[in-house]
């Protein structure tokens, strides 16, 4: 258990509340961060814990939370403080009690996602760089989505797997995608919206009054789709969650296939990530994609 005296000092100053006596729990969830929950009197507050070097990702956290919570579409915690102290960077978040995201929870976050989405900005990318799980993510602008793709995503994961030793077909394959793009993109010219950017099952959930929650954001200004389509990777939200999204925001029709191509971007960051496991659903992935086009 690390000490977190001077986290608790920087919450007091931050909020003027006292938390005398407090208790620490450790929370179970998450393969990058260690948390806890911090309890004093009637406040309840999330603390995630990295290597002190790591602020900046923490940081940039902070930030997606931030822009999200200020256009009020859906719930998201409120960033209470963040820092480094005693080895650790961290950050302080507003504690919710989570339930499962289903039901008339899960059709509502369709409908307030859409709304989010719905906020545009003239660029794709964002104005700082963030991480997606550990591995960075790089949001420099462009106007033109295609070329963001390209060189802000999927080249470089392509360059992170080679650094990791994945070479040979997954790099011959993967350029030869990369030099295609534009084929997944006739007739279809994408608005750059909010992202929440990592948003699979674990990262959404419902509060004890029904309301959907979602957190642990990978924020940038890009296509909608990507988020839509990284819904369904991992078990995906449940039919209401698409009905009621379509119906606030229907999605073009080239979604089916381009959804593919998304979800490649988090695949190859999983092989980054945990290893080799996830090389033939790589490689797959590709294949797939170039079949679609040859």
């Amino acid at each position: 258990m690390p000490n977190i005296n001077e986290i608790v000092n920087n919450i007091e100053n931050t909020t003027g509340h006292r938390l005398n006596n407090y208790q620490l729990k450790s929370v179970s969830g998450g393969s990058i961060n260690t948390a806890y929950q911090l309890s004093a009197n009637d406040y309840h507050y999330f603390i995630k814990l990295n290597q002190a070097h790591l602020i900046d990702m923490f940081e940039a956290e902070a930030r997606g939370l931030e822009e999200m919570r200020s256009l009020q579409c859906v719930r998201i915690p409120k960033v209470i403080c963040f820092g480094v102290a005693d080895g650790h960077s961290y950050i302080v978040l507003e504690y919710i009690e989570l339930a499962s995201l289903r039901g008339q929870a899960a059709k509502l976050l369709g409908t307030q996602l859409a709304q989010l989405h719905s906020h545009t900005q003239p660029f794709f990318g964002w104005h700082i760089e963030n991480t997606i799980g550990s591995t960075p993510q790089y949001n420099d602008r462009h106007h033109d989505w295609l070329t963001f793709w390209q060189q802000q995503r999927l080249t470089k994961q392509l360059k992170f797997a080679a650094k990791n030793g994945f070479s040979g077909r997954i790099q011959d394959r993967g350029q030869q995608l990369i030099e295609q793009l534009a084929l997944f993109f006739n007739g279809y010219s994408p608005q750059p919206a909010l992202l929440h950017g990592d948003l699979w099952s674990g990262n959404a959930a419902a509060d004890p009054q029904g309301n959907p929650v979602i957190f642990d954001p990978a924020c940038y200004y890009g296509d909608r789709e990507t988020d839509i389509a990284m819904t369904e990777l991992f078990g995906g939200f449940g039919g209401e969650f698409y009905a009621s999204y379509q119906a606030e925001y229907p999605l073009d029709s080239g979604y089916q296939t381009r959804k593919i191509l998304y979800n490649l971007y988090h695949i190859l960051n999983h092989l980054n990530l945990f290893g080799g496991g996830y090389l033939s659903q790589s490689e797959n992935m590709i294949e797939q994609l170039l079949a679609e086009i040859t």
